[in-house]
């Protein structure tokens, strides 16, 4: 019995006999109900006792052998997600969690799934001033998620998890212009100060940038932005600290 149980798990043809061209042809042996009901819970015990090896190498051996339309093979693959995200293994944790989110888009695990592979790959951007291709895919994700999945509660966490990654697009932007103002290429710098009002405007950053923006067009005399753009904050944001410092009343008067 335990020979047999070895080979059905590393789906061989046969025990030791047939090369690589046999066993890409072997059926998915029939297990007893009762013994993968038990191989089952091994996997989950093993999940919940946080032995990620051990789980995952239960997992992906119950994967292969389930029947078709198995309620576990989705969750056998969220269990994966979780059990590669908890050993920092992000991108195969993320193609784990895409296969329920993709293969299964109607079981109850999809949206979940699908925040989570967001929440790998958010992971994985450390902090703002790294590449942020991850954050940019993290976003996407999350945005995704909404898309397919709206008013469901991973929703409503997907947008509260896509303003704080844009929180810290915003904080990049803002890095990246005061990079520029030290070394006192201003264009440069107005470059990103725009692009961040712009596309950040509720960023907790946002006020600062505008008042740094309003100071870079003062350095290069261009009279005209520095009335505009003081209008503006008198408008949107006439708390901000530093704005009667570099918008006397006069200047952001219409």
């Amino acid at each position: 019995m335990r020979r047999y149980w070895y080979c059905a798990l590393v789906m061989l043809a046969a025990c030791g006999h047939g090369g690589p061209k046999d066993a890409g042809l072997a059926p998915t042996p029939e297990v007893a109900p009762q013994d993968f009901d038990r191989l089952w819970s091994d996997a989950i015990h093993a999940f919940r006792q946080g032995k990620w090896n051990d789980a995952i190498k239960q997992l992906q051996s119950i994967a292969v052998l389930l029947p078709p339309g198995d309620p576990r093979a989705a969750q056998s693959h969220f269990y994966l997600g979780e059990a590669n995200f908890a050993k920092s293994e992000n991108l195969e944790a993320v193609r784990e969690f895409r296969r329920v989110s993709d293969e299964s888009p109607n079981d109850p695990l999809a949206a979940r799934a699908l925040l989570r592979a967001g929440d790998a790959y958010a992971d994985l951007w450390h902090r703002p001033e790294l590449d942020p291709s991850y954050g940019q895919t993290a976003l996407s994700t999350y945005q995704e998620l909404v898309s397919r999945y709206p008013g469901t509660l991973e929703a409503r966490r997907a947008q509260k998890k896509i303003k704080s990654l844009e929180e810290k697009f915003a904080v990049k932007q803002y890095k990246a212009a005061l990079y520029y103002l030290r070394y006192k290429a201003y264009d440069s710098a107005i470059l990103y100060l725009k692009d961040l009002v712009a596309t950040y405007p509720r960023a907790s950053v946002a006020p600062e940038a505008l008042i740094r923006l309003v100071g870079a067009y003062q350095r290069l005399g261009y009279q005209e932005d520095v009335r505009e753009t003081c209008g503006y904050i008198r408008r949107f944001h006439p708390n901000a600290s530093g704005v009667d410092k570099v918008c006397p009343a006069a200047a952001g008067a219409s």
